[in-house]
Protein backbone atom coordinates (compact mmCIF):
# COMPACT_ATOMS: atom_id res chain seq x y z
CA UNK A 1 0.00 0.00 0.00
CA UNK A 2 1.01 3.71 -0.26
CA UNK A 3 0.84 5.49 2.67
CA UNK A 4 2.46 8.87 3.72
CA UNK A 5 3.89 9.52 7.10
CA UNK A 6 4.81 12.07 9.38
CA UNK A 7 8.07 12.52 11.57
CA UNK A 8 8.59 14.51 14.74
CA UNK A 9 9.31 17.65 13.81
CA UNK A 10 13.27 17.94 14.39
CA UNK A 11 14.51 21.59 15.64
CA UNK A 12 17.58 23.33 15.85
CA UNK A 13 18.85 23.49 19.45
CA UNK A 14 21.65 25.56 19.71
CA UNK A 15 23.68 27.51 17.04
CA UNK A 16 27.43 27.09 17.23
CA UNK A 17 30.81 28.52 14.91
CA UNK A 18 33.45 25.83 14.24
CA UNK A 19 37.05 27.04 13.28
CA UNK A 20 39.97 25.84 11.51
CA UNK A 21 43.01 27.66 12.52
CA UNK A 22 45.65 26.43 9.82
CA UNK A 23 48.85 27.10 8.54
CA UNK A 24 47.54 28.95 5.65
CA UNK A 25 44.57 29.97 6.03
CA UNK A 26 41.54 30.09 8.96
CA UNK A 27 38.15 28.73 7.73
CA UNK A 28 35.01 28.86 9.52
CA UNK A 29 31.39 27.30 9.48
CA UNK A 30 28.36 28.32 11.17
CA UNK A 31 26.01 25.99 11.76
CA UNK A 32 22.52 24.96 13.64
CA UNK A 33 22.40 21.56 15.45
CA UNK A 34 19.53 20.16 14.90
CA UNK A 35 17.66 17.66 17.87
CA UNK A 36 18.11 14.27 15.94
CA UNK A 37 21.95 15.03 16.29
CA UNK A 38 22.53 16.28 12.80
CA UNK A 39 23.58 19.96 11.41
CA UNK A 40 23.22 22.44 8.90
CA UNK A 41 25.37 24.80 7.67
CA UNK A 42 24.48 28.74 7.81
CA UNK A 43 27.47 30.52 6.75
CA UNK A 44 30.98 29.73 5.77
CA UNK A 45 34.03 32.37 5.76
CA UNK A 46 37.71 32.22 4.72
CA UNK A 47 40.85 33.67 5.87
CA UNK A 48 43.94 33.21 3.72
CA UNK A 49 46.74 34.20 6.55
CA UNK A 50 49.97 32.60 5.84
CA UNK A 51 50.67 31.90 9.39
CA UNK A 52 54.03 30.45 8.58
CA UNK A 53 55.30 33.30 6.43
CA UNK A 54 58.88 32.99 6.89
CA UNK A 55 59.36 29.60 8.58
CA UNK A 56 57.73 26.51 9.80
CA UNK A 57 58.18 26.19 13.70
CA UNK A 58 60.05 29.43 14.26
CA UNK A 59 58.11 31.94 16.30
CA UNK A 60 55.31 33.37 14.35
CA UNK A 61 56.51 36.64 12.93
CA UNK A 62 54.69 40.28 13.86
CA UNK A 63 52.80 40.29 11.01
CA UNK A 64 51.99 36.80 10.75
CA UNK A 65 50.45 37.72 14.78
CA UNK A 66 48.47 40.97 12.78
CA UNK A 67 46.96 38.63 10.26
CA UNK A 68 45.70 35.99 12.62
CA UNK A 69 44.02 38.43 15.04
CA UNK A 70 42.70 40.38 12.37
CA UNK A 71 41.04 36.87 10.81
CA UNK A 72 39.81 35.84 13.84
CA UNK A 73 38.29 39.32 14.62
CA UNK A 74 36.69 38.58 11.40
CA UNK A 75 35.02 35.57 11.86
CA UNK A 76 34.15 36.42 15.49
CA UNK A 77 31.82 39.39 13.92
CA UNK A 78 30.49 36.72 12.10
CA UNK A 79 29.82 34.31 14.88
CA UNK A 80 28.55 37.38 16.53
CA UNK A 81 26.06 38.13 14.10
CA UNK A 82 24.35 34.81 13.79
CA UNK A 83 24.37 35.40 17.33
CA UNK A 84 25.83 31.67 17.98
CA UNK A 85 26.08 30.35 21.16
CA UNK A 86 29.65 28.77 21.42
CA UNK A 87 32.70 28.97 19.25
CA UNK A 88 35.02 25.84 19.13
CA UNK A 89 38.28 26.96 17.28
CA UNK A 90 41.18 24.25 17.24
CA UNK A 91 44.83 25.65 15.61
CA UNK A 92 46.87 22.74 13.95
CA UNK A 93 50.38 22.56 13.13
CA UNK A 94 51.85 26.45 12.63
CA UNK A 95 50.44 27.04 15.96
CA UNK A 96 51.59 23.51 17.75
CA UNK A 97 55.19 24.32 16.70
CA UNK A 98 55.24 27.71 17.35
CA UNK A 99 57.39 28.95 19.91
CA UNK A 100 55.45 32.15 20.38
CA UNK A 101 52.03 29.54 19.69
CA UNK A 102 50.83 29.69 23.54
CA UNK A 103 51.38 34.09 23.31
CA UNK A 104 48.89 33.83 19.98
CA UNK A 105 46.04 31.60 21.69
CA UNK A 106 46.23 34.29 24.68
CA UNK A 107 46.40 37.01 22.70
CA UNK A 108 42.99 35.16 20.86
CA UNK A 109 41.65 34.74 24.37
CA UNK A 110 42.64 38.37 25.38
CA UNK A 111 41.85 40.78 21.98
CA UNK A 112 39.23 38.91 20.32
CA UNK A 113 37.51 36.63 22.66
CA UNK A 114 38.18 33.64 21.31
CA UNK A 115 39.67 30.19 23.17
CA UNK A 116 41.36 27.92 21.09
CA UNK A 117 42.91 24.53 21.67
CA UNK A 118 45.91 23.32 19.73
CA UNK A 119 45.58 19.74 18.80
CA UNK A 120 47.73 16.90 18.19
CA UNK A 121 48.32 15.67 14.02
CA UNK A 122 46.56 12.48 15.27
CA UNK A 123 43.13 14.24 16.57
CA UNK A 124 43.19 16.26 13.44
CA UNK A 125 43.41 13.51 10.92
CA UNK A 126 40.45 11.75 12.99
CA UNK A 127 38.31 14.69 12.75
CA UNK A 128 39.11 14.92 8.90
CA UNK A 129 38.13 11.51 8.40
CA UNK A 130 34.83 11.86 10.68
CA UNK A 131 33.94 15.31 7.71
CA UNK A 132 34.87 13.38 4.76
CA UNK A 133 32.95 10.16 6.12
CA UNK A 134 30.03 12.54 6.75
CA UNK A 135 30.04 14.35 3.24
CA UNK A 136 30.99 11.91 0.74
CA UNK A 137 29.22 8.66 0.07
CA UNK A 138 31.34 5.72 0.92
CA UNK A 139 31.00 2.21 0.83
CA UNK A 140 32.71 -1.04 2.61
CA UNK A 141 35.48 -0.74 0.11
CA UNK A 142 38.94 1.04 1.43
CA UNK A 143 39.83 4.54 0.47
CA UNK A 144 42.36 6.85 1.01
CA UNK A 145 42.28 10.92 2.26
CA UNK A 146 44.35 12.72 1.78
CA UNK A 147 44.02 16.28 3.71
CA UNK A 148 46.88 18.31 2.16
CA UNK A 149 47.80 21.54 4.41
CA UNK A 150 50.23 24.21 4.91
CA UNK A 151 51.79 22.53 7.73
CA UNK A 152 51.18 19.04 7.80
CA UNK A 153 49.82 16.32 5.31
CA UNK A 154 46.95 13.94 7.55
CA UNK A 155 46.13 10.55 5.80
CA UNK A 156 43.19 8.55 6.80
CA UNK A 157 42.68 4.47 5.37
CA UNK A 158 39.07 3.72 5.92
CA UNK A 159 35.66 3.03 4.71
CA UNK A 160 32.06 3.71 5.61
CA UNK A 161 32.28 2.04 8.97
CA UNK A 162 35.40 2.73 10.63
CA UNK A 163 39.25 3.81 9.74
CA UNK A 164 41.85 1.63 9.83
CA UNK A 165 44.96 4.24 10.02
CA UNK A 166 45.42 7.40 10.68
CA UNK A 167 48.41 9.52 11.00
CA UNK A 168 49.70 13.18 10.25
CA UNK A 169 52.77 14.04 8.68
CA UNK A 170 54.74 17.30 8.45
CA UNK A 171 54.87 17.30 4.99
CA UNK A 172 52.31 20.24 4.22
CA UNK A 173 52.74 22.89 1.25
CA UNK A 174 54.28 25.37 3.16
CA UNK A 175 56.74 23.59 5.10
CA UNK A 176 58.02 22.06 2.35
CA UNK A 177 58.15 25.01 0.35
CA UNK A 178 60.45 26.76 3.08
CA UNK A 179 62.70 23.63 3.33
CA UNK A 180 63.37 22.93 0.40
CA UNK A 181 63.30 26.35 -1.67
CA UNK A 182 62.38 24.59 -5.02
CA UNK A 183 63.48 26.48 -8.39
CA UNK A 184 60.98 28.81 -9.91
CA UNK A 185 60.16 26.72 -12.39
CA UNK A 186 60.80 23.75 -10.38
CA UNK A 187 63.27 21.65 -11.74
CA UNK A 188 63.83 18.03 -11.92
CA UNK A 189 66.39 18.01 -8.93
CA UNK A 190 63.95 19.81 -6.91
CA UNK A 191 61.29 17.19 -7.85
CA UNK A 192 63.44 14.30 -6.71
CA UNK A 193 64.46 15.87 -3.74
CA UNK A 194 60.95 16.19 -2.87
CA UNK A 195 59.83 12.57 -4.19
CA UNK A 196 62.94 11.21 -2.26
CA UNK A 197 61.78 13.09 1.27
CA UNK A 198 58.04 12.43 1.01
CA UNK A 199 59.08 8.48 0.44
CA UNK A 200 60.83 8.49 3.58
CA UNK A 201 58.09 10.48 5.36
CA UNK A 202 55.51 7.94 4.29
CA UNK A 203 56.66 4.97 5.02
CA UNK A 204 54.04 3.51 7.54
CA UNK A 205 51.45 4.55 5.18
CA UNK A 206 52.62 2.64 2.71
CA UNK A 207 52.50 -0.43 5.25
CA UNK A 208 49.08 0.42 6.11
CA UNK A 209 47.95 0.55 2.68
CA UNK A 210 49.59 -2.42 1.97
CA UNK A 211 47.11 -3.83 3.97
CA UNK A 212 43.80 -2.07 3.04
CA UNK A 213 44.55 -1.48 -1.03
CA UNK A 214 42.48 0.87 -2.76
CA UNK A 215 42.52 2.79 -6.32
CA UNK A 216 40.72 6.26 -4.74
CA UNK A 217 42.09 8.82 -2.89
CA UNK A 218 39.89 11.43 -1.73
CA UNK A 219 41.70 14.66 -1.19
CA UNK A 220 40.43 17.71 1.10
CA UNK A 221 41.25 20.99 1.87
CA UNK A 222 42.71 24.05 -0.45
CA UNK A 223 45.54 22.11 -1.97
CA UNK A 224 43.47 19.79 -3.41
CA UNK A 225 40.28 21.78 -4.05
CA UNK A 226 42.48 24.09 -5.90
CA UNK A 227 44.18 21.42 -7.92
CA UNK A 228 40.80 20.18 -8.63
CA UNK A 229 39.56 23.68 -9.62
CA UNK A 230 42.24 24.21 -12.38
CA UNK A 231 41.94 20.40 -13.84
CA UNK A 232 37.98 21.37 -14.03
CA UNK A 233 38.80 24.73 -15.92
CA UNK A 234 41.14 22.64 -18.31
CA UNK A 235 38.12 20.24 -19.45
CA UNK A 236 35.66 23.56 -19.20
CA UNK A 237 33.11 21.97 -16.56
CA UNK A 238 31.75 24.15 -13.96
CA UNK A 239 32.58 23.56 -10.51
CA UNK A 240 30.09 26.95 -9.69
CA UNK A 241 27.89 24.09 -7.30
CA UNK A 242 30.20 22.49 -5.31
CA UNK A 243 33.44 20.57 -5.53
CA UNK A 244 32.04 18.00 -3.06
CA UNK A 245 32.72 14.37 -4.68
CA UNK A 246 34.09 16.14 -8.17
CA UNK A 247 35.85 13.45 -9.48
CA UNK A 248 38.37 13.01 -12.12
CA UNK A 249 41.11 10.30 -13.34
CA UNK A 250 44.77 9.66 -13.14
CA UNK A 251 45.06 10.41 -16.35
CA UNK A 252 43.24 13.55 -15.71
CA UNK A 253 45.70 14.84 -13.76
CA UNK A 254 48.89 13.63 -15.40
CA UNK A 255 47.86 15.62 -18.54
CA UNK A 256 47.46 18.62 -15.92
CA UNK A 257 50.83 17.65 -14.04
CA UNK A 258 52.61 17.41 -17.01
CA UNK A 259 51.05 21.17 -18.56
CA UNK A 260 51.27 22.69 -14.89
CA UNK A 261 54.87 21.88 -13.77
CA UNK A 262 56.71 23.32 -16.12
CA UNK A 263 54.89 26.76 -15.70
CA UNK A 264 56.85 29.99 -14.17
CA UNK A 265 55.21 32.03 -10.95
CA UNK A 266 54.19 34.95 -14.03
CA UNK A 267 52.49 31.48 -16.08
CA UNK A 268 51.20 29.95 -13.08
CA UNK A 269 49.08 33.23 -12.29
CA UNK A 270 47.55 33.43 -15.97
CA UNK A 271 46.04 29.75 -14.92
CA UNK A 272 42.70 29.24 -14.69
CA UNK A 273 41.42 28.50 -11.02
CA UNK A 274 44.50 28.75 -9.41
CA UNK A 275 43.89 30.37 -6.30
CA UNK A 276 46.84 33.81 -6.60
CA UNK A 277 47.55 33.80 -2.86
CA UNK A 278 48.39 29.65 -3.51
CA UNK A 279 51.32 30.19 -6.59
CA UNK A 280 54.56 30.63 -4.67
CA UNK A 281 53.50 27.37 -2.99
CA UNK A 282 51.02 24.74 -4.49
CA UNK A 283 53.89 23.12 -6.67
CA UNK A 284 55.21 21.23 -3.66
CA UNK A 285 51.05 20.26 -3.21
CA UNK A 286 51.06 18.71 -6.89
CA UNK A 287 54.13 17.25 -7.07
CA UNK A 288 52.65 15.04 -3.87
CA UNK A 289 49.60 14.13 -5.52
CA UNK A 290 51.08 12.97 -8.41
CA UNK A 291 54.08 11.05 -5.96
CA UNK A 292 50.51 9.77 -4.59
CA UNK A 293 49.15 8.64 -7.71
CA UNK A 294 52.55 6.46 -8.89
CA UNK A 295 53.02 5.46 -5.53
CA UNK A 296 49.98 3.37 -4.60
CA UNK A 297 48.51 2.52 -8.51
CA UNK A 298 45.60 5.53 -7.71
CA UNK A 299 43.38 5.51 -10.37
CA UNK A 300 40.50 7.86 -9.37
CA UNK A 301 40.78 11.03 -7.46
CA UNK A 302 37.76 12.52 -5.73
CA UNK A 303 37.11 16.00 -3.67
CA UNK A 304 35.96 16.51 -0.16
CA UNK A 305 34.33 19.84 0.42
CA UNK A 306 34.23 19.04 3.94
CA UNK A 307 37.45 18.81 5.96
CA UNK A 308 38.66 19.94 10.01
CA UNK A 309 36.15 22.41 10.65
CA UNK A 310 33.06 20.18 9.93
CA UNK A 311 35.09 17.24 11.99
CA UNK A 312 35.23 20.01 14.98
CA UNK A 313 31.40 19.81 14.77
CA UNK A 314 30.54 16.28 14.58
CA UNK A 315 33.37 15.55 17.14
CA UNK A 316 31.35 18.27 19.72
CA UNK A 317 28.08 16.24 18.64
CA UNK A 318 29.38 12.92 19.56
CA UNK A 319 31.58 13.96 22.97
CA UNK A 320 29.67 16.77 24.48
CA UNK A 321 26.11 16.45 23.25
CA UNK A 322 25.65 12.89 25.18
CA UNK A 323 22.24 11.63 24.36
CA UNK A 324 22.07 13.14 20.80
CA UNK A 325 22.32 10.40 17.98
CA UNK A 326 25.12 12.33 16.31
CA UNK A 327 24.99 10.96 13.35
CA UNK A 328 21.62 12.07 12.46
CA UNK A 329 18.70 10.48 11.09
CA UNK A 330 20.15 8.72 8.37
CA UNK A 331 24.00 7.50 7.61
CA UNK A 332 24.18 7.98 4.18
CA UNK A 333 25.01 11.29 3.32
CA UNK A 334 23.03 12.02 0.23
CA UNK A 335 19.92 10.69 1.80
CA UNK A 336 20.83 12.52 5.24
CA UNK A 337 21.82 15.95 2.95
CA UNK A 338 18.61 16.20 1.26
CA UNK A 339 16.72 15.65 4.58
CA UNK A 340 18.18 18.60 5.98
CA UNK A 341 17.36 20.64 2.83
CA UNK A 342 13.76 19.64 3.37
CA UNK A 343 13.58 20.09 6.84
CA UNK A 344 14.81 23.79 6.09
CA UNK A 345 12.29 24.28 3.13
CA UNK A 346 9.39 23.54 5.34
CA UNK A 347 8.46 20.98 2.74
CA UNK A 348 5.13 19.76 2.10
CA UNK A 349 5.98 16.34 3.22
CA UNK A 350 2.72 14.19 2.93
CA UNK A 351 2.53 14.99 -0.55
CA UNK A 352 5.95 14.55 -1.24
CA UNK A 353 6.34 11.30 0.36
CA UNK A 354 3.49 10.36 -1.44
CA UNK A 355 4.43 11.38 -4.78
CA UNK A 356 7.50 9.62 -4.21
CA UNK A 357 6.12 6.61 -2.91
CA UNK A 358 3.99 6.66 -6.53
CA UNK A 359 6.76 7.47 -8.92
CA UNK A 360 9.22 4.53 -7.41
CA UNK A 361 6.08 2.63 -8.23
CA UNK A 362 6.07 4.09 -11.66
CA UNK A 363 9.61 3.47 -11.73
CA UNK A 364 9.80 -0.65 -11.20
CA UNK A 365 7.00 -1.53 -13.26
CA UNK A 366 8.88 0.47 -16.30
CA UNK A 367 12.48 0.09 -15.39
CA UNK A 368 13.72 -2.42 -18.33
CA UNK A 369 11.64 -1.52 -20.89
CA UNK A 370 12.73 2.53 -20.07
CA UNK A 371 15.83 1.73 -19.99
CA UNK A 372 16.59 3.33 -16.57
CA UNK A 373 19.32 2.48 -14.51
CA UNK A 374 19.72 1.29 -11.39
CA UNK A 375 20.73 4.53 -9.81
CA UNK A 376 18.25 6.44 -11.33
CA UNK A 377 15.83 5.03 -8.89
CA UNK A 378 17.53 7.10 -6.03
CA UNK A 379 17.49 10.08 -8.08
CA UNK A 380 14.02 10.25 -8.93
CA UNK A 381 13.31 9.38 -4.92
CA UNK A 382 15.10 12.54 -4.21
CA UNK A 383 13.04 14.89 -6.86
CA UNK A 384 9.69 13.67 -5.97
CA UNK A 385 10.43 14.61 -2.12
CA UNK A 386 12.28 18.26 -3.21
CA UNK A 387 9.99 19.16 -6.36
CA UNK A 388 7.75 21.74 -4.22
CA UNK A 389 10.01 23.19 -2.36
CA UNK A 390 10.56 26.20 -4.38
CA UNK A 391 7.22 27.27 -2.57
CA UNK A 392 9.57 28.32 0.59
CA UNK A 393 10.29 31.24 -1.66
CA UNK A 394 7.05 31.98 -3.11
CA UNK A 395 3.98 29.79 -4.83
CA UNK A 396 4.34 31.32 -8.18
CA UNK A 397 7.19 30.09 -10.20
CA UNK A 398 7.88 27.31 -7.45
CA UNK A 399 9.30 24.69 -10.20
CA UNK A 400 12.20 26.82 -11.07
CA UNK A 401 12.75 28.05 -7.36
CA UNK A 402 12.92 24.62 -6.58
CA UNK A 403 16.21 24.37 -9.50
CA UNK A 404 17.64 27.02 -7.96
CA UNK A 405 17.40 25.80 -4.26
CA UNK A 406 18.96 22.24 -5.34
CA UNK A 407 21.44 23.35 -7.19
CA UNK A 408 22.64 26.16 -4.77
CA UNK A 409 22.79 23.80 -1.50
CA UNK A 410 25.83 22.04 -1.21
CA UNK A 411 24.06 18.75 -1.65
CA UNK A 412 27.02 16.60 0.25
CA UNK A 413 27.39 13.04 -1.39
CA UNK A 414 26.32 13.85 -4.88
CA UNK A 415 28.19 14.18 -7.87
CA UNK A 416 27.93 17.50 -9.90
CA UNK A 417 25.73 16.01 -12.86
CA UNK A 418 23.39 14.01 -10.17
CA UNK A 419 22.62 17.40 -8.73
CA UNK A 420 22.08 18.67 -12.27
CA UNK A 421 19.57 15.52 -12.66
CA UNK A 422 17.76 15.56 -9.38
CA UNK A 423 17.45 19.67 -9.68
CA UNK A 424 15.81 19.68 -13.51
CA UNK A 425 13.71 16.70 -12.65
CA UNK A 426 12.38 18.77 -10.04
CA UNK A 427 12.10 21.75 -12.44
CA UNK A 428 10.30 20.02 -15.22
CA UNK A 429 7.16 18.66 -12.76
CA UNK A 430 5.06 21.09 -13.99
CA UNK A 431 4.68 23.81 -16.52
CA UNK A 432 6.72 23.43 -19.26
CA UNK A 433 8.28 20.32 -20.50
CA UNK A 434 12.38 20.66 -22.11
CA UNK A 435 12.24 23.68 -24.58
CA UNK A 436 15.25 24.63 -26.96
CA UNK A 437 15.49 28.24 -25.46
CA UNK A 438 16.03 26.69 -21.75
CA UNK A 439 20.06 27.32 -21.89
CA UNK A 440 21.33 25.66 -19.01
CA UNK A 441 19.39 22.22 -20.06
CA UNK A 442 21.26 22.05 -23.34
CA UNK A 443 24.48 22.47 -21.93
CA UNK A 444 24.29 18.94 -20.49
CA UNK A 445 25.19 15.94 -22.58
CA UNK A 446 22.77 14.22 -24.33
CA UNK A 447 22.59 11.42 -22.27
CA UNK A 448 22.22 13.23 -18.77
CA UNK A 449 19.36 14.99 -20.79
CA UNK A 450 17.57 12.06 -21.95
CA UNK A 451 17.65 10.13 -18.23
CA UNK A 452 16.37 13.99 -17.12
CA UNK A 453 13.26 13.84 -19.57
CA UNK A 454 12.67 9.75 -18.72
CA UNK A 455 12.40 10.72 -15.00
CA UNK A 456 10.24 13.75 -15.31
CA UNK A 457 8.01 12.21 -17.53
CA UNK A 458 7.41 9.98 -14.69
CA UNK A 459 7.55 12.42 -12.14
CA UNK A 460 4.81 14.32 -13.75
CA UNK A 461 2.50 11.31 -13.83
CA UNK A 462 3.15 10.90 -10.16
CA UNK A 463 2.23 14.20 -9.28
CA UNK A 464 -0.93 14.47 -10.94
CA UNK A 465 -2.10 11.60 -9.40
CA UNK A 466 -2.13 13.49 -6.20
CA UNK A 467 -3.28 16.99 -7.68
CA UNK A 468 -5.67 17.14 -4.74
CA UNK A 469 -2.61 16.56 -2.27
CA UNK A 470 -4.74 14.80 -0.23
CA UNK A 471 -3.13 11.24 -0.77
CA UNK A 472 -6.63 10.02 -2.14
CA UNK A 473 -4.76 7.22 -4.58
CA UNK A 474 -4.31 4.66 -1.93
CA UNK A 475 -2.37 1.85 -3.97
CA UNK A 476 -1.46 1.60 -8.04
CA UNK A 477 -0.56 -0.94 -10.43
CA UNK A 478 1.40 -0.54 -13.62
CA UNK A 479 1.07 -2.34 -16.68
CA UNK A 480 2.38 -1.95 -20.01
CA UNK A 481 0.63 -3.57 -22.70
CA UNK A 482 1.51 -3.42 -26.83
CA UNK A 483 0.62 0.60 -27.60
CA UNK A 484 -0.20 1.70 -23.97
CA UNK A 485 0.67 1.88 -20.66
CA UNK A 486 -2.03 1.27 -18.08
CA UNK A 487 -2.26 2.58 -14.67
CA UNK A 488 -5.15 1.43 -12.37
CA UNK A 489 -5.94 3.22 -8.92
CA UNK A 490 -7.63 2.27 -5.93
CA UNK A 491 -8.63 5.34 -4.04
CA UNK A 492 -10.54 6.55 -1.55
CA UNK A 493 -13.57 8.82 -3.11
CA UNK A 494 -14.02 9.97 -6.05
CA UNK A 495 -10.49 9.69 -9.05
CA UNK A 496 -11.63 12.13 -11.43
CA UNK A 497 -9.25 15.12 -9.99
CA UNK A 498 -6.51 12.74 -9.67
CA UNK A 499 -6.85 10.84 -13.53
CA UNK A 500 -7.30 14.69 -14.94
CA UNK A 501 -4.29 15.67 -13.19
CA UNK A 502 -2.09 13.15 -14.45
CA UNK A 503 -3.91 12.92 -18.15
CA UNK A 504 -2.92 16.74 -18.30
CA UNK A 505 0.73 16.48 -17.66
CA UNK A 506 1.42 13.30 -18.95
CA UNK A 507 2.30 14.54 -23.06
CA UNK A 508 6.11 13.96 -21.62
CA UNK A 509 5.57 10.63 -20.07
CA UNK A 510 3.92 9.69 -23.94
CA UNK A 511 7.25 11.24 -25.67
CA UNK A 512 9.42 9.14 -23.71
CA UNK A 513 7.86 5.24 -23.61
CA UNK A 514 6.37 5.52 -26.77
CA UNK A 515 2.86 4.43 -25.63
CA UNK A 516 -0.70 6.08 -24.83
CA UNK A 517 -1.08 6.32 -21.40
CA UNK A 518 -4.33 4.70 -19.74
CA UNK A 519 -5.96 5.54 -16.01
CA UNK A 520 -8.23 3.52 -14.74
CA UNK A 521 -10.27 3.30 -10.94
CA UNK A 522 -10.44 -0.16 -9.24
CA UNK A 523 -13.01 -0.77 -7.04
CA UNK A 524 -12.43 -4.07 -5.68
CA UNK A 525 -10.64 -4.09 -2.53
CA UNK A 526 -6.65 -4.45 -2.09
CA UNK A 527 -5.80 -7.49 -0.54
CA UNK A 528 -2.31 -7.55 0.76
Amino acid sequence: MISSSNNNQVVPIKRIAAIDIGTNSFHAIIVDVFSDGSFRTLDKLKEMVQLAKGGMGKRLSDGAFKRGLSALKNIKRLADSYECEEILAYATSAIREAENGGEFIQRSIDEVGVKMLAIPGRVEAELIGLAVRHGVKLTEKPVLVADVGGGSVEFILGNEEKFFYTASKKIGVSRMTEIFKPADPITQEDIKKLESHYEEQLRDVAQAFAQHRTDTIIGSSGTMENIAQMIAARKGKSVDMTLNEMEFSAQDFKEFYDYFIKLNKKQRRKVTGLDTKRIGFINTGVVLVDYLIRKFGIKTIKISSQALREGIVIRYLKKEMIGLPWTGAFADPRRRSVFELLRKTDWHENHSRHVANMALTIFDALQDEMKLEDGDRELLEYAAYLHDIGYYISHSKHHKHALYIIRHSDLKGFKEHEIEIIANVARYHRRSTPKKRHGEYWKMSPEIRKRIKKLSGILRVADGLDRSHFQNVKELEVHSEDDHIRINIWTEGEPYLEIWGAERKSQLFKEVTGKKLKIERVLEPVYS
